[in-house]
């Protein structure tokens, strides 16, 4: 072989020259950077000739590069091949091989010049240092490109490695770095235990790569490659796939997550310098130029996208869009034919995971962005090709927008749900799901229109015309198909705060039962139609039983009809629950009924009592009354007592039809029961004042009562004696004078000859009329003067001999029997309202005598005395001191008098001594009733106090006097 190609060397020495280029050509082009590459397809290509596992050694001897291998070892025509250019020996019959031009050898020649083949079945040299020799025996220039190394060949006797069946060493070129070329060769090894399948093992230097694969489902391979003698250190995974004949996919895998690659090279097998974008690594038999770095001019590329559906379609769905190629510039003409052949392959195959588990074409699948588990499993059968949730996220988007899935919003959803039925409980569920994705008012607007099922059975369109019953959730009763009609109630089972976010409005039960469609609805029953009855009867007990907590319920729910115990329709509030104390205390014609008990074992107690059926004593309530239409008993008399209307009428109903002899239970059942306790306190309220004007004890009306600790009228109102009269103190006669009829009782009572009150009582009670009549309270029209009046003595006095006492000093002129006492100030009411004339007015006085001396008020020692220890100011004025002061009375009282101290016409005070003490009021307040030209009177006395010295003074031809009295 070596003489022949000498011959045609000399022969030719352009063919030496062009060997030399060639060749020279190939290692520093074709096959730089090529060197393990092109050694360990040598042997994944003998290993496969051979069955056995392919198994690499390489190691580095001082300047000497061994690398070892397992497999078919060299023969005459391996040797032919390697001394030859573009020729392989390579038998394709056998199977498939990698190298198959003959030329990919030559990547040795970019380390060394002195190259050695050895094997089992001989060895070989290639040096380019004999080269030369043989070129100068032979009388042929050496090229100037080098001499073609790998032409001449020499054998050689020594043996490959033990365990191995050839082995290349290289005799590392000067400046060759061997550590580093070690490392170099360490990085590609992962690489190509992935892409030449027939090869086990690469052992390098004090590593071993090891490759091995496991069997996944749907056709997938794991493939790893793990490093010893740390595998955890360095290794590396793929998940494979065999989609035909000439094609290989794989991506790497971390921690079970595919890893897609975003830059790679066509791998045929081995990598080439064609770019890809391919997420995914693409290991094909391409037909590659000589230097198998370029694809052949033409090179048919479509075929290898088939199957990469069905690569996709065996990952996990959560993962599958990783291996979509997103929209981008394709890196070279391959890169762009691959890209598009592999869009058409998942473009027209079912891969994608549908919400119902079902693979879908993407062409006829639809994706919700944000869709949850939950809301697929409730939307898959209402949406044809819903994507599952995995694939429903917002970095999956550009990749089914790039396989031409159909994205819905929103507003879309809303239109694919209209006219669809489903129980109230999945709309609910709905809601839930769907309320994630409600992010902002533009979310919002697009479900406006979503479907909402009601409490009547209907399904309507958007949330804004509808209520939530935001407490109906505390119901202890279903609401039927027919439940709430009368207005738009979302079913309980699918209220949600979303549809209050979506302009829903919201309802307590008490708003639900307060509505007046259902007042109206209520009046439009027939009572001889038990069943429509029984359906408006249902949801309205089961709110009440609710709402009844929160607050009061319209009086007009006690129009509801109701069957009693005999299955007859009544009016709620005709009926009495079983048992009910109140029937204790009816009247035997009321028309009360007992309600039928299914009710109240169905709906219970509170929920019938919230519609008026009675226990106790019900309330009514009405809201802004505007007269007397509330069907009251003597309704009109109480409106007339007030000033305005209410803002609301609360009073307890049915007080007429108590029995006149259980009233003492029936005010216990009114103090018992809180609604009503508290407006027996509220004495201008209905309740309160139609107790006191109708309801009686002991045949003794209330209102003519008073309470045990309230002594203003004692001798006068007889005591309220009751168990509960603390709770009862509205009921009874108050403390003062508050109308016409309180006054019109205590004049009666003060003229009741069997009637004994204290003189303080009397004095308080003439006190409270006078102040009641000076305040406008009483209408002296509306009332008679009495028959007969009470003196402060005790005694009753005709009319027309009594005086009402209006000035102090006239306290001690006038007999006890005679004189009519109030207090000062209310003097001139209280002559008006007994229609009597007051002391001043009916009594003339004359002082006889001059007095021991005229004086001053401060001039006496005694006076100043007085004034300072009452605290009172010192009186001014003149001052007349009498040893013994005598006045003779005309008019009333007739007759000479002792008194302590008199005021004369003049306004001048005059006292004895003792009397100085009953003039320390101060001067410069009025005397009651006095014209505003006169003086003040000096001296004026308190009017509740006594004056002092005031003891029965001695009368001279002392007598009354008569109306016809001078």
């Amino acid at each position: 072989m070596r003489e022949s190609t000498l011959l045609a060397w000399r022969s030719s020495p352009t063919r030496l020259r062009e060997d030399a280029a060639t060749e020279a050509d190939l290692a520093a082009a074709g096959y730089r950077d090529r060197l393990l590459t092109e050694l360990a397809q040598n042997a994944a290509d003998a290993a496969a000739r051979a069955g056995v596992p392919g198994a690499m050694r390489i190691t580095l001897d001082g300047t000497r590069l061994h690398v070892a291998n397992t497999g078919v070892p060299l023969d005459q025509a391996g040797v032919q091949a390697l001394s030859a250019l573009r020729v392989s020996g390579k038998d394709t019959d056998g199977g498939p091989v990698v190298g198959r031009f003959g030329v990919g050898f030559t990547a040795v020649l970019s380390v060394s010049d002195e190259v050695e083949v050895r094997s089992q079945t001989g060895s070989i040299v290639f040096s380019a240092e004999r080269t030369r020799d043989e070129l100068r025996a032979a009388g042929l220039d050496e090229p100037e490109r080098g001499v073609p190394v790998l032409r001449l060949v020499w054998p050689t006797d020594a043996a490959p490695a033990a365990g191995f069946d050839s082995e290349v060493v290289l005799a590392l070129r000067p400046g060759v770095d061997g550590e580093e070329l070690l490392r170099q060769l360490a990085e590609d090894a992962p690489d190509l235990l992935l892409e030449l399948p027939a090869l086990a093992s690469i052992e390098l230097a004090d590593q071993t790569f090891t490759r091995s694969e496991r069997p996944l489902a749907d056709g997938l391979t794991e493939l790893r490659v793990q490093v010893a003698p740390l595998p955890s250190v360095g290794e590396r995974t793929w998940w494979q796939y065999s989609a035909a004949p000439s094609a290989r996919w794989a991506v790497p895998v971390s921690d079970g997550r595919v890893r897609p690659v975003s830059a790679d090279v066509l791998r045929a097998p081995t990598r080439s310098d064609e770019e890809l974008s391919l997420p995914a690594i693409l290991i094909a038999d391409a037909a590659l130029q000589p230097d198998r770095r370029r694809l052949m001019p033409g090179a048919a590329l479509e075929h290898l996208a088939d199957g990469y559906a069905d690569f996709v379609a065996a990952l996990p769905e959560s993962q599958r869009l990783r291996l979509v190629p997103l929209p981008g510039f394709a890196r070279g003409e391959v890169d762009a034919v691959l890209r598009e052949a592999v869009l058409r392959e998942l473009t027209g195959n079912a891969w994608l995971p549908g919400a119902d588990g079902m693979a879908l074409v993407p062409g006829s699948a639809v994706v919700l962005p944000g869709l949850t588990a939950e809301l697929a499993d409730l939307l898959q059968d209402v949406i044809p090709g819903l994507l599952g949730p995995a694939l429903s996220t917002e970095r999956e988007a550009q990749a089914l927008s790039a396989v031409g899935v159909h994205r819905i919003g929103l507003a879309h959803l809303t239109e694919l749900l209209a006219g669809i039925h489903r129980e109230p409980g999945w709309w609910g569920r709905l809601y839930v799901a769907l309320e994630p994705l409600v992010v902002d008012s533009v979310a919002a607007e697009e479900l406006a229109a979503i479907p909402v099922p009601l409490t009547d059975g209907r399904t309507v369109t958007g949330p804004r015309t509808v209520v939530l019953g935001h407490d109906l959730g505390a119901l202890g009763h279903g609401i039927d198909a027919h439940g709430v009609h009368w207005i738009r109630l979302v079913h309980p089972d699918a209220a949600h705060r979303l549809l209050g976010r979506l302009g829903a409005g919201s309802a307590s039960a008490l708003d639900v039962l307060a509505d007046p469609a259902l007042r109206s609805a209520i009046e439009d029953i027939d009572l001889d139609d038990p069943t429509a009855a029984s359906e408006l009867a249902e949801p309205v007990l089961s709110l009440s039983a609710v709402a009844a907590a929160a607050g009061d319920l319209p009086g007009w729910l006690g129009q509801l009809p109701l069957p009693d115990e005999d299955g007859m329709l009544r009016a709620a509030d005709e009926l009495l629950l079983p048992g009910a104390p109140l029937a204790r205390v009816l009247a035997a014609d009321s028309p009360f009924g007992t309600v039928s008990p299914k009710l109240v074992e169905r709906f219970g107690e509170a929920a019938l009592r919230g519609v008026g059926v009675g226990w106790g004593f019900t309330v009514l309530r009405a809201d802004l009354p505007t007269g007397p239409e509330q069907d009251l008993d003597d309704e009109d008399a109480w409106w007339s007592t007030l000033e305005e209307d209410p803002e609301v009428l609360l009073a307890v109903r049915d007080l007429d039809l108590v029995d006149s002899c259980a009233w003492p239970e029936a005010l216990g059942l009114l103090a018992g029961e809180p609604a009503t306790a508290a407006l027996l306190s509220d004495r201008i309220g209905y309740t309160a004042w139609w107790l006191r004007r109708h309801a009686r004890l002991g045949g003794v009306r209330l209102g003519s009562m008073r309470r045990p600790d309230d002594h203003t009228f004692e001798g006068l109102l007889d005591v309220f004696e009751h168990p509960d009269a603390a709770a009862l103190s509205g009921v009874v006669a108050a403390d003062r004078v508050d109308g016409v009829e309180m006054a019109e009782l205590l004049l009666d009572r003060l003229a009741d000859r069997d009637r004994d009150p204290g003189p303080a009582v009397v004095a308080r009670t003439h006190r409270l009329l006078a102040e009641a009549t000076a305040s406008g309270i009483l209408d002296l029209d509306e009332l008679s003067p009495p028959a007969a009046v009470r003196t402060l003595s005790g005694q009753l006095a005709d009319p027309a001999e009594a005086v009402v006492l209006d000035r102090p000093w006239l306290a001690a002129a006038v007999p006890s029997e005679l004189l009519v006492v109030g207090d000062l100030p209310s003097a001139a009411g209280l002559a008006e309202l007994l229609d009597l004339p007051p002391a001043s007015e009916a009594i003339r006085g004359e002082v006889l005598g001059a007095g021991r001396r005229v004086s001053a008020w401060d001039r006496e020692p005694a006076a100043v005395l007085a004034h300072i220890a009452l605290g009172l100011p010192l009186p001014e004025g003149t001052l007349v001191v009498h040893d013994r002061l005598t006045v003779r009375l005309s008019g009333a009282v007739r007759g000479d008098v002792e008194l302590p101290w008199w005021v004369d016409e003049e306004g001048r005070t005059h006292c004895t001594e003792r009397g100085l003490l009953a003039g320390a009021e101060p001067a410069e307040r009025p005397c009651p009733g006095a014209e505003p030209a006169e003086r003040p009177c000096p001296g004026a006395e308190p009017a509740e106090r006594p004056c002092p010295g005031a003891e029965p003074a001695e009368r001279q031809d002392l007598e009354r006097g008569r109306p016809d009295a001078d």
